[in-house]
């Protein structure tokens, strides 16, 4: 009686385990099952600040979280005396060709711009302040902290 058992216990096993398995993976966000997406920490070209992107309800946010080199001088030249916890990336909401829109403060010029954001790969944000609502636009190629 016992071997039926243990072959009866391991069947109803082989059955159930696909539908856990499948409801723990709707249950993972689509986030973290997405690597294309922007959240997460990304460093400038230069390599010497830091940006924790997160959602901020609707919204996309990034605050700095890490900085180095020249970037501290240059953002205590703008007025800018403390860098860390300083939100660069502000208000973004997403746009129709999956990026997104909102505002870029720019530390060493200590001034905020219209922007957008385009995630070219999983590894790459394409961050650009513009002037005129989008006429001039100067960009950033930030890469996906490791």
């Amino acid at each position: 009686m016992k071997p039926f058992r243990r072959a009866f216990r391991r069947a109803r096993l082989c059955a159930i385990l696909p539908i856990v398995l499948g409801a723990l993976t709707a249950a993972v966000p689509a986030r973290a099952a997405n690597a294309a997406d922007p959240f997460g920490h990304w460093l400038n070209p230069h390599g010497d600040v830091e940006v924790a992107v997160a959602p901020c309800g609707a919204m996309l946010c990034g605050t700095v979280t890490w900085v180095g080199g020249q970037a501290v001088a240059d953002a205590a030249d703008a007025g800018v005396g403390h860098l860390v916890g300083t939100q660069l990336l502000r208000d973004y909401h997403r746009e129709g060709d999956g990026g997104w829109q909102g505002q870029v403060f720019v530390p060493d010029m200590g001034e905020t711009f219209f922007s957008r954001i385009h995630q070219l790969d999983p590894g790459h944000l394409k961050i650009s302040g513009c002037i005129l609502h989008g006429v001039i636009c100067k960009s950033q190629t930030w890469t996906r902290r490791p």
